[in-house]
């Protein structure tokens, strides 16, 4: 019980802050909720299990947006963004082996991100997490400014 209460908390925040509604849902915060709480798997590319990049690919397959199957593959799409510019929809990369670029999430808006975590699975995490702000890399727009507005209108 618990858990389903804090996923309720964590998709109505994500809803709230996206549009500034508590109970509208755009086409971007319906796809990311889709995928939370699937399980971590090496590899996979469904709700059956994701890893990192299988994730953020599912997503934006969802609007036409074909990304590489690998956070460093991904790391070259769209333009480059400053930290402090995060939009939602924005990828947000990280260095967990220290080989450079190893992980992959959305930015969600409120300094959180969606990711594929191998201990625990499609997650919502901050990006003040003492673990990612230390392996904070780079961020990447993939979404034009008018796929964005779409995708962040109200679907309802």
């Amino acid at each position: 019980m618990k858990k389903l209460v804090g996923f309720a908390l964590s998709l109505t925040m994500f809803c709230t802050i996206s549009v500034g509604s508590a109970f509208a849902e755009t086409p971007l915060s319906s796809a990311v909720n889709a995928g939370l709480g699937s399980p971590y798997k090496w590899s996979g590319t469904t709700t059956k299990g994701f890893d990192c990049s299988g994730y953020t690919s599912w997503v934006f397959k969802k609007f036409g947006i074909d990304l590489p199957h690998t956070s460093k593959g991904q790391a070259t799409v769209g333009d480059s963004v400053d930290k402090d510019q995060l939009r939602p929809g924005d990828l947000v990369f990280f260095n967990t082996d220290g080989k450079g670029i190893s992980h992959v999430g959305v930015y969600v808006g409120d300094g959180k991100f969606y990711h594929s975590a191998t201990d625990k699975g499609v997650i919502i995490t901050k990006m003040s997490d003492s673990y990612y702000t230390k392996r904070y890399v780079t961020a990447r727009r993939v979404l034009s400014d008018d796929q964005y507005t779409q995708l962040m209108t109200d679907a309802n």
